[in-house]
């Protein structure tokens, strides 16, 4: 993946879902390709789960919530391992989402662009990735920005 590039990204809104519903729970599943470096961005009230490549789980899963004060953030998660790796190779995987996370969230903040023109107020909302992992030093939650910085880091003159 490494850097965004608008071009190499499909956008799939999954019906009912369209730029200005849902809002609650609005989802989004990202996938990729290693080979293209093409990302596949799927928008629904569920997640995409038949985009998932079960051997590799390299997706980015991400919902909108609200938190007990009716803000909005958006919440990912990402597998790392469940037990199923070594603790290296569980690493690695964190290492190379961690890595990658910026052009993933780009992705998914530029593709539901329209869904931002009719929801300006979520471009400042926080981003938290739950980083899933048998061990605990690679299960964390990370904030990664709000939308409108990733959006300027695609261009800082960028206007919805």
């Amino acid at each position: 993946m490494s850097s965004f590039n608008p071009q190499k990204l499909s956008v799939n809104l999954i019906p009912p879902a369209s730029s200005n519903q849902p809002l609650d729970g609005r989802k989004y599943t990202l996938t990729h390709s290693d080979l293209t470096g093409e990302l596949f961005l799927n928008i629904g009230n569920v997640y995409n789960y038949n985009a998932i490549d079960p051997k590799m789980r390299d997706e980015v899963l991400a919902e909108w919530q609200r938190d007990k004060h009716s803000y909005f953030f958006l919440i990912g998660k990402v597998h790392v391992d469940e037990g199923e790796f070594s603790e290296e190779k569980a690493g690695l995987r964190f290492n190379i989402f961690i890595k990658e996370m910026p052009t993933a969230l780009k992705g998914i903040v530029y593709g539901d662009k329209s869904f931002f023109a009719n929801y300006p107020s979520l471009l400042y909302a926080p981003i938290y990735i739950h980083f899933h992992s048998a061990y605990p030093k690679y299960r964390q939650i990370l904030y990664f920005g709000t939308p409108i910085q990733l959006l300027h880091e695609i261009s800082p003159f960028f206007t919805l």
